[in-house]
């Protein structure tokens, strides 16, 4: 019985030191994960990227890095000058990913924090570069064209440290205090001028509304006196018939009518005529 205790107890110690070593001798890779090798026999990083999967290590002499190779937003901000000397706060999103093949020479020159040590240097200098060939307004009115000259010349320094780059977008852009008070007062001066515009154009149209009605006037005037040349006061005449006809309509359709009779001393050629009275309630 104490032999096969001992058995036991000794297979038990076999079969633990041999799955230490197993799992000692072996590391994952996971989705989206790269990793590079560190051998001290063959002096340093390995030049193989590893891909995804289980693979086999030598304990103590082989040590493997896992970097992560999936796209990545990166946020740089900056305080820059235009080419009107206007002062801008600007953000740019960045949407990046290592190169995998060359994981051994980026990790090896700038180590795992590769994205905290040179995308913000390289993204402040291409945007003070770019930023500085535009005026204040291009900046708002260009900014599709500036996103994409940012891009370019991001793309060309990032590969210089083994990075590439999916995106880029300036997400925040803002002005100093005194430029947007500029805006401000120009804006408002840009408003006053179109509406004196309008305060003139209306001046113009009454003016010409007013020297019509006066040309009107006058034709009308001479066409009635030239019509009186020819006809005498025969013309008075159809106006003063036309009128009576008017003031007899409205008197004849008014229920508030009275008749005076004229007075006189009971002779015809002296009795003065009677007269309609139109009398409001």
């Amino acid at each position: 019985m104490d032999k096969l205790l001992g058995r036991i107890s000794t297979m038990s110690g076999v079969l633990a030191v041999g799955a230490f070593t197993v799992n000692s001798c072996l590391y994952n890779v996971d989705g989206g994960e790269r990793a590079v090798m560190f051998d001290t026999l063959r002096g340093g990083i390995l030049p193989d990227v590893i891909g995804e999967g289980t693979h086999f290590v030598i304990p103590v002499i082989q040590r493997p890095i896992i970097l992560d190779v999936r796209t990545k937003p990166r946020e740089i901000p900056s305080v820059t000058g235009t080419k009107d000397l206007q002062m801008v706060n600007i953000k740019l999103r960045v949407l990046w990913r290592p190169v995998e093949e060359e994981l051994p020479r980026l990790y090896r020159e700038l180590g795992t924090d590769f994205d905290d040590r040179v995308l913000p240097s390289i993204g402040n200098e291409v945007l003070k570069s770019v930023v500085a060939q535009y005026n204040a307004e291009e900046l708002l009115s260009k900014r599709a064209e500036v996103s994409e000259r940012i891009k370019v010349e991001l793309l060309k320094r990032a590969k210089h440290f083994h990075l590439t780059l999916d995106d880029v977008a300036i997400t925040h852009l803002t002005f100093g205090k005194e430029f947007m008070k500029a805006i401000e007062a120009k804006q408002v001066a840009s408003q006053e001028a179109e509406r004196q515009q309008w305060v003139v154009k209306k001046a113009e149209q009454e003016r010409q509304a007013v020297v019509t009605r006066a040309e009107g006037e006058s034709m009308a005037a001479q066409i009635i006196t030239e019509a009186m040349e020819k006809t005498g006061n025969a013309i008075i005449e159809v106006r003063r018939i036309d009128a009576a006809k008017e003031i007899a309509g409205k008197l004849a359709n008014s229920r508030n009518v009275v008749y005076l009779p004229g007075g006189g001393d009971g002779s015809n050629s002296s009795r003065s005529p009677g007269l309609l009275l139109s009398i409001d309630k």
